[in-house]
This record gives C-alpha cells, sequence and structure tokens, in this order.
C-alpha cells in the first residue's frame, strides 16, 4: 500500500507531530512512527470514495451526528456493521418497544462441538445509537437500501471460540441480576465497540482524567466535545477516525483477536465491492457505517480499489439458525459489553438532551412503540414524491472534494467550558433526596444542599466547569448514603434510575414468533395482560368454566418448559391421576419474554416443543433409566400421549439392560411404582411395555444383588431401593413368569461388609422368611451386649430405617430396637452416640422416619402419666393359649352361647337371608347333624346331585352307620376325600 504523500490534507499536522516527536523523544523512533502513523490511517479514510462513518456503540455524539449526516447527504445504499443474515429481522424493529436486541440461535449444532449447543448471538439496538438511526432511515426512505456485510452469526463461532469465551463469562459472574440477564449466555456483536485493548493506556487514561472508569472517561472527553453543536461533521468524522487509529496501533499483539478483526474487515470490504458491482452503484451514493476501530482499517482488502482475490469467504456449515427478537434492558448491554452501570441509561438521557440542544431530528421507525411519531412527515412525504416522480430530487448531492483539515484545529482548542447549569443540578439534588427518604434513608433538606455543593467541589478538583451525572453519583454517594444502607437499593442505584433508570424493551406480538403468539392466544381467556412485566395473578375455576381445561395445560407445559417463575402454580396440582378443578397461578411472562421467544426457535407450538425435549432426554447419550421412565411421566403428564408413552417405555427396557450400576434405583423404584398405580386405575390392561419392564428388571436387580451389597460406592438407600422394587413388584413378576428362587439365590449370595447393608441383609431375610423376627431381635440385642459393636449400633438402625422401602412391616421392629439402645445403653456411651445417630438417620432416612414416627406413636402411650406403669409389648410375658371349653359330648359351645347372647345380630342376619323359622324354645335340644338332614332336604339333594350320587332316601330309623356307609359308597366317598383335599 502506498501511503499518502506529504502535501496532502494534513501535512501541517504531520509536521508538528514531527517536531513534537522529536522534543519528547529527543530524535526519530516509534513514537514518531505511531503518531505519523494516525495521521496517515486518517488521511485514507477519509480519501475513500465511499464514504466511512465511524461510530461508537451506544454513543449520543454519534447518533446525533448520524441523524445529520443523513439528512444532509441523502444517500442510495448503506452498509452497516451487523451480521448479514439478521437483515429479515429489522423491518420488526417498529413492532417492537426499544432496547431490544436481534438474536440468532441455533438449538442443534452440525459442525461445532456439542457442548457448544445452543449458540445464540445477539446484537442489542437502542435508540440513542447510531444504527438504529441509520436503520430507521433505511427502512422508512423509499429508494434506500440497507445492506448488512458483517460476517454472518455462523462464522462469529468459527472465527472465534464464542462457546468458550460465553461459559467463561457465565462462570464468572454465576448470579447476575434479572435485568442483566436477559441476553443470557449469548455472544455480543461487537458493533461500534471502541475501547482500549492496552492495559496500561486505560489505566493512563483513567487516571490523568480524574476519572474511574472508561464510561466515565469517554462522556468527558470524547461524548462533550464531540456533542457539541458545534462540531461539524468532519470534524466529528477525524475526530472518531483518530482515535480509533490511536487504540488500534496500541493494542497488544493478541495474534487470534487482531485475525478476527482483520478477517471480518476483509469480509465487509468484499461483501461491499460485490453489491456494488451487482447495482452499479456509485460508491458516492453510499454510506458505510461501522465502528471506527474498523474504519482505519490496514488490510489489503480496504477500500472500493483494493485487492479483490486475497481472501476467501469460507461456507457456513451445516448448523440451522433461528433468529428472532429478544428484549434488552440498560444493564444486559453494560453487563455483555463491560460497561460502567448506568452508562447506558446516562447516555440515553444525554441523547434527550443533545436532541434539544441541537435541535437534531432524529429517525424513528413508522409506528415504533414507546417513542413519539416522527417530527419530520413533511419530508418523508417530500421524497416519497420524488421517489415516484424520477428520483431526480432524491438523487445525492455531487461528489464533495476531500474534506479540509479539522484535526489541528481540534485538537489546538481549549477545552469547552460549560457554564454551570445550577436549575438542573439543583433539582438532581432535590430528587435524589427524595428518592432516598422513599427508599429508607433519613435525608433533608440540609443533604440536598450538600450534594449540590459536593458535586460542584468534585468538578472543580477534575478540571470541570459543569458537574457531570458521575460527579453527581459520586457526591450523592458520598452525603447521604453513610454507613449501612437500609433497603434493596443503595444511592448509586438511586442515581441511575433517577437518570433514566434501566429501559427494559419490549417485543411487540406482531414481532413474536409463531410459538410466542399461539401461547398468548390460547392464553387470552384468562384475562390478564401478558405482554406486561411484572407477576400477575391468575384464577382458574375449571368446574364453572370448563373452557379454561386448555388454558391449564398450556400453563403446565410452560411451567415443564421455562424458567422458575415464569409460570408458577400457587393452588392445584397435576399428578398421575388427578387433575385439579381449580387453580391459581403467578404469571410472569412479560418478564420471561426472551424465555418464550427461544422456545418459539425450536418449534410451532409447545407440544412440539415438549415432544422434542422428551425424545431428547430419553434418547440422549446420556440418559439412564430415570431419565426415561421421567419422560414416559412427562409425555403421559403433560401431552396425554399413549403413543409416545408407549415408545419412551420400551426405550426404557433398552436402557435397564444396558445399566451395570445402581445409582438410579430409587428413582427408577418411585416412578415405576408410580406408573404402576395410575395404569392401574385408568388402563383396563396394563400396557405391555410395563409387564416386560417388571418382569426385566426383576432379573435384571436379582443379577445386581449381590455385587451392590459388596459394592462401596452403592449407597444403602440404593440397595433399599432395590430390594423394595423386588418384593413390591413380587407378586406381578410372579405372574408373570420370573422365578422367586432367583432371588432367594441373590439374597444368600450377599455378604456385605458395611453395617446398614447387613441389617438391610437381615430384613431381606426375613421377608423371604430364613430368618425368623425372635433371630433378628437376638441379634440386635447382641449387637447391644457387644462394646465393640456399639459406637457402629446407629449405622445398623440406618440400615433397619431404609428397610422400610422393602418390608415396611418391621416398623415394630425398628422401633423396639432404637428403644433397647436408649433403655440400656449407659449415658457415658448414648450421649457422644446420639448426635451420630440423629445425622444418620436424618441425611439417610429422612424420608422414611414419618413411617417410624408413626409406629412409635402407636405402640407408646399416649399420655406421660401412663409411661411410669407402660410395659413394652416385647417385654410382656406371652400368654399360653387359652384351654378350650367344650361341653359334655365333645361340642364346642362357643359360637352356640354368641347367637343368644347377641339375639340382635342374629336377627338382622336372619332377616338378611329371609328365615321365617324363630327361635327354637330353650328346652328343645339342637338338632343334630342327620336331623338337619331330614329337616332341609333340598339342600341334600343339592349336594348329592353335586357328587353323583343317584341313590333315594333311606326309610327313617333305618340310617347306616359311618363305616357301612363309606363301604356302601365308596364314589360317594372319594369325591369328599378329593373335595376336602382341594379346599
Amino acid at each position: 500500500m502506498s501511503g499518502p504523500q506529504e502535501s496532502g490534507t494534513f501535512a501541517g499536522l504531520r509536521g508538528q507531530l514531527q517536531d513534537a516527536a522529536a522534543t519528547f523523544a529527543g530524535g526519530p523512533d516509534a513514537l514518531e512512527g505511531i503518531l505519523l502513523g494516525m495521521v496517515d490511517d486518517v488521511d485514507r479514510a477519509v480519501r475513500e470514495p465511499l464514504e466511512i462513518f465511524p461510530v461508537c456503540h451506544h454513543s449520543p455524539a454519534s447518533a446525533t451526528a448520524m441523524a445529520r449526516r443523513l439528512r444532509e447527504k441523502q444517500p442510495k445504499v448503506v452498509y452497516l456493521e451487523l451480521c448479514e443474515d439478521m437483515a429479515p429481522l429489522l423491518t420488526e424493529l417498529r413492532n417492537c418497544r426499544l432496547p431490544v436486541a436481534v438474536q440468532a440461535f441455533a438449538g442443534d449444532v452440525d459442525g461445532f462441538p456439542r457442548d457448544w449447543a445452543p449458540l445464540s448471538v445477539v446484537a442489542p439496538i437502542t435508540e440513542a445509537s447510531a444504527e438504529y438511526q441509520a436503520i430507521a432511515y433505511a427502512l422508512d426512505t423509499p429508494g434506500v437500501e440497507l445492506v448488512l456485510v458483517d460476517r454472518s452469526a455462523d462464522h462469529v463461532f468459527q472465527w472465534d471460540t464464542g462457546g468458550e469465551q460465553a461459559r467463561e463469562a457465565a462462570a464468572e459472574d454465576t448470579d447476575p441480576p434479572a435485568e442483566a440477564a436477559l441476553h443470557g449466555e449469548a455472544v455480543g456483536v461487537e458493533l461500534g465497540d471502541l475501547r482500549p485493548r492496552f492495559a496500561e493506556l486505560e489505566e493512563h487514561l483513567l487516571r490523568h482524567g480524574r476519572v474511574r472508569h472508561w464510561s466515565e472517561w469517554w462522556h468527558q472527553y470524547v461524548e462533550v466535545p464531540l456533542g457539541d453543536s458545534a462540531a461539524d461533521h468532519d470534524t466529528y468524522r477525524q475526530v472518531m477516525l483518530l482515535v480509533g487509529s490511536l487504540f488500534r496501533r496500541l493494542a497488544p499483539g493478541d495474534g487470534a483477536r487482531v485475525r478476527v478483526d482483520e478477517d471480518r474487515e476483509r469480509y465487509m470490504w468484499t461483501r461491499m465491492r460485490e453489491h456494488l458491482a451487482a447495482t452499479g452503484t456509485d460508491p458516492a451514493d453510499c454510506l458505510y457505517v461501522c465502528g471506527a476501530f474498523h474504519a482505519v482499517s490496514r488490510v489489503e482488502e480496504f477500500g472500493v480499489h483494493g485487492s479483490t482475490d486475497t481472501f476467501t469467504i469460507s461456507p457456513r456449515t451445516a448448523t440451522t439458525w433461528q433468529y428472532g427478537l429478544i428484549p434488552s434492558s440498560h444493564a444486559a448491554i453494560e453487563a455483555q459489553f463491560g460497561l460502567a452501570a448506568g452508562s447506558v441509561s446516562i447516555a440515553s438521557t444525554e441523547w434527550a438532551k443533545s436532541l434539544k440542544r441541537t435541535r437534531v431530528q432524529p429517525y424513528r421507525l413508522a409506528g415504533q412503540a414507546g417513542t413519539k411519531k416522527s417530527p419530520a412527515k413533511k419530508d418523508l412525504a417530500k421524497k416519497t414524491s420524488a421517489a415516484k416522480a424520477g428520483g431526480s430530487q432524491a438523487t445525492a448531492p455531487a461528489p464533495e472534494s476531500a474534506a479540509a483539515d479539522r484535526l489541528s484545529g481540534f485538537l489546538r482548542r481549549p477545552p469547552v467550558l460549560d457554564g454551570l447549569d445550577e436549575a438542573e443540578l439543583l433539582g438532581w439534588s432535590v430528587d435524589i433526596v427524595r428518592a432516598a427518604r422513599r427508599n429508607g434513608y433519613l435525608a433533608s433538606t440540609a443533604d440536598a444542599i450538600a450534594v449540590f455543593e459536593t458535586s460542584v467541589l468534585l468538578a472543580g478538583m477534575r478540571d470541570r466547569a459543569k458537574p457531570t451525572p458521575y460527579d453527581f453519583q459520586d457526591a450523592a454517594v458520598t452525603c447521604i448514603e453513610k454507613d449501612t444502607v437500609p433497603g434493596r437499593r443503595d444511592v448509586r442505584r438511586l442515581v441511575e434510575i433517577m437518570m433514566g433508570g434501566d429501559r427494559i424493551g419490549q417485543v411487540g406480538y406482531e414481532a413474536l414468533p409463531p410459538l410466542a403468539r399461539d401461547v398468548h392466544d390460547r392464553l387470552a381467556p384468562l384475562g390478564p395482560k401478558l405482554q406486561q412485566r411484572g407477576v400477575q395473578r391468575a384464577l382458574l375455576d375449571m368446574a364453572s368454566r370448563p373452557e379454561l381445561q386448555a388454558c391449564s395445560d398450556v400453563l403446565w407445559m410452560l411451567r415443564r418448559l421455562m424458567p422458575h417463575g415464569a409460570a408458577r402454580p400457587i393452588m392445584g396440582e397435576r399428578r398421575l391421576g388427578e387433575r385439579s378443578i381449580q387453580e391459581s397461578w403467578d404469571l410472569a411472562l412479560g418478564t420471561h419474554q426472551r424465555a418464550l421467544i427461544e422456545l418459539g426457535y425450536e418449534g410451532v407450538s409447545i407440544e412440539q416443543v415438549l415432544e422434542q425435549r422428551l425424545r431428547r432426554d430419553a434418547y440422549g447419550p446420556q440418559a439412564t433409566t430415570a431419565t426415561v421412565l421421567a419422560a414416559v411421566e412427562d409425555a403421559t403428564l403433560y401431552l396425554r400421549s399413549r403413543r409416545l408413552a408407549d415408545e419412551l417405555g420400551t426405550h426404557a427396557l433398552k436402557v435397564l439392560a444396558t445399566e451395570r450400576s445402581v445409582d438410579g434405583a430409587p428413582e427408577v423404584l418411585r416412578r415405576v411404582r408410580g406408573l404402576l398405580a395410575y395404569y392401574r386405575t385408568s388402563e383396563p390392561v396394563l400396557p405391555q411395555w410395563i409387564e416386560s419392564f417388571v418382569k426385566t428388571g426383576y432379573a435384571h436387580y436379582c443379577t445386581l444383588l449381590p455385587v451392590a451389597f459388596r459394592d462401596e460406592e452403592a449407597t444403602v438407600g440404593q440397595v433399599a431401593a432395590m430390594l423394595g422394587f423386588l418384593f413390591s413388584m413380587e407378586n406381578l413378576a410372579l405372574s408373570l413368569g420370573c422365578d422367586r428362587a432367583q432371588l432367594e439365590l441373590a439374597v444368600a449370595q450377599s455378604h456385605p461388609e458395611d453395617p446398614s447393608k447387613t441389617a438391610l441383609l437381615w430384613a431381606a431375610q426375613v421377608q423371604l422368611g430364613t430368618l425368623s423376627r425372635a433371630e433378628l431381635r437376638g441379634r440386635c440385642d447382641a449387637l447391644l451386649d457387644n462394646p465393640l459393636v456399639v459406637p457402629a449400633y446407629p449405622r445398623y438402625l440406618s440400615g433397619f430405617v431404609h428397610a422400610l422401602e422393602p418390608v415396611p412391616g418391621l416398623a415394630d421392629v425398628v422401633v423396639e430396637a432404637v428403644s433397647n439402645a436408649f433403655a440400656r445403653l449407659p449415658d457415658a456411651v448414648l450421649l457422644p452416640w446420639l448426635p451420630l445417630l440423629i445425622t444418620t438417620l436424618r441425611s439417610g432416612a429422612a424420608e422414611l422416619a414419618p413411617l417410624l414416627i408413626r409406629e412409635a406413636g402407636r405402640i407408646f402411650p399416649g399420655r406421660l402419666a401412663a409411661l411410669d406403669a407402660w410395659i413394652p409389648p416385647w417385654r410382656t410375658p406371652p400368654v399360653p393359649p387359652a384351654t378350650r371349653r367344650t361341653r359334655s359330648g365333645g361340642h364346642d359351645r362357643q359360637g352356640a352361647a354368641l347367637l343368644p347372647a347377641h339375639p340382635a345380630t342374629c336377627d338382622a342376619v336372619a332377616d338378611l337371608l329371609g328365615c321365617t323359622q324363630g327361635w327354637t324354645p330353650a328346652d328343645v335340644p339342637p338338632p343334630s347333624g342327620i336331623g338337619l338332614l331330614t329337616a332341609h332336604p333340598a339342600t341334600c339333594d343339592a349336594v348329592a346331585d353335586l357328587l353323583g350320587c343317584d341313590g333315594t332316601w333311606a326309610a327313617p330309623g333305618s340310617a347306616p352307620s359311618g363305616a357301612a356307609l363309606t363301604s356302601r359308597h365308596p364314589a360317594t366317598a372319594k369325591a369328599l376325600e378329593s373335595l376336602l383335599t382341594s379346599t
């Protein structure tokens, strides 16, 4: 590249800088090269045929200069430094309330590491930014074309390690404020970024500028001088180019970042030359809006006449990108781009003041929400009519000659000293005291005076004639905050709110994706305005308004898909087999609008998104059996889809067969029990997959049981869950063809060493019948008798408590074991032992403690007075079985004695059976068995027919004996014998 000649526009400035370098450095050296190189960069950019407009992101001075230049030049084409694939979204800005962010989102990646997903790129836009002025001008001016020329979102991650950067930033700030987290973990497009990359340079500027952070330095030394109405376009342009060249030449040698910057510049100039060649547009009719850092690029492709064959744009990956608008905020922009808190709010206030001072008419999109109507309707009508008439009036003015040197005069000009605006400063002081009182501070009129005077004092100490908002903020903190903050907001935050606050944008209904609009339409019967921020209460009475059941379904799915707090149930629940008839919800969909919009990137309805996520969870590489069963439960609970539930349940069988650990056993047990209970009550037959799951799980856990008892990493709760599955599903598993001997062998092969697992094994043996309760009590007594085992007794108790999961019938034995420990151990052993017992039970068996407490409440007396005389059931001597009292003749009279003792019960049963004979007199003996046969012949005939007897009744008085009957009727005897044996 050939540099500019000495006789150029800035020849005088070069001479002055050479003299200064010789004076300060003692001769030509690197300083002279840097200073002259900066002038060369400015000269080169100014001489470019395609006008370059350097900007700083969210700078009121840049926005004011942009609005002024657009009205003067009226370019036909505006090239903007913004991701080229975001162009279709810009027309939707008119349906939003700024600030918002243009977002590119990719949930599934193809060509990038999978741990980067999801990928997200955002470009925030505020009204006080030069980019918005250019967008509004191009979209609302007929005949003007807006062309985005920066790299695509796909190239952002191709060229940068964006996924790693986003995660590192998230790790550094794990709990950001809600307003600052509106962009999530998205990578921000550094559009118009202008900040020193040399840490020592920034520190030097802050120290000598007597400011605290970069935002304050920029406001004091760039915004204020360039925002003055006297600063014309050429002055603004050359100063911004000079600042960009300074930061570029003093940047550290970060090879990766420099390479990305230069590739972006090559990319943009390549796209601009392609557009110029395709459309034949005159470069003089175009305007290139980019950051001041990129405006002074030194790559070979720079300019309309730059190299055309030295850079090739790489193709995009196969990743599918989704695009949309998400709400943004001043705090989110500050957090993402490293700006000082409150700086964007102050910039917004300065933008409004600058418009009043300079009387520049800004551009606003027609119908823009949250803004006033544009005051330039007449100009727009004139341009529209001119474009229709032929376009001669709308053409750009003739190419201007090279601009004169404005840098020399600007650099020699003393600082502009604005006079003190006492009315403005006094208003600030009164307002901050009023806000402090509302937030609990003991502020008074004296504090307002102190803030006023301190602001003036601080400005004087920092060589400023007029206090800036930052000076006022420091003065307010010094005079009001004192020692403590009584409320949730400190004085610094109150000043930020007073200066404009954290304005939060909103995406309009028309700009929402189809899923978000569908959600708003389906929730319309509820009544609350879901677009508004904040929490709103929604009441659903499905009993009186059945149509609200559809709204309830949507809310439960939103609760499953969106962050906590977006849809929170206050009353009502949804579980398998249960539906609430009344519900109450706290809704904050307006606050979580970004999350709702990002759902729209995954599908066109929430049912589709939920099904996709359930499949992703179930078929993911890290999916476990418990995860798949949770997906089955959610498919049944929210989607009511038997098809999807059967598919995922079948997949759960495959996952269970491949698992070799018992980590998820408790969750598997809980979910299988719930699904079984649901299907048994709501389906005529069990689904095929759950029968197969029980059968496979029975054999699977029997195989893993001996290993789990010996495995040190397997907890006692996990082993107890395995036993719970085997014992609770045993009946169903045996009916499906499983063999109980497999479980008995697994328990017999288990030899744990851990005390808690040993107690669990004993409980399993009791359940199987290989160990009696008396033997179990004896083992517990032996543990207490052994002083070497007593310190480990709490762990045995922990195992017994966990055993209540598979063997709940042992609750009385566990209560007995705990009671014996308290009764038999001396205080010297018991008191140090109690903390271990409590922590063991709380950490390992907290969910089983209620069962133990209920059993203890059943066994122990309910009153304290009865406790002294109470004898535990396990210490009560066994009562011998009572001798049976029989009457003479050997007949049992106990049953017969009950009948006359309770005649009312007998009469009720007789009436129920239709017996009307009445009571037999007391002096009449009860009939014998043979007498009953003759008294009720129909019954005897029915029994005879059942037994196949074809004989007739014998004559009275000739009844044979029992032995004779057996020998005479062998068939009847065999039939009776087989009948009695079978029953």
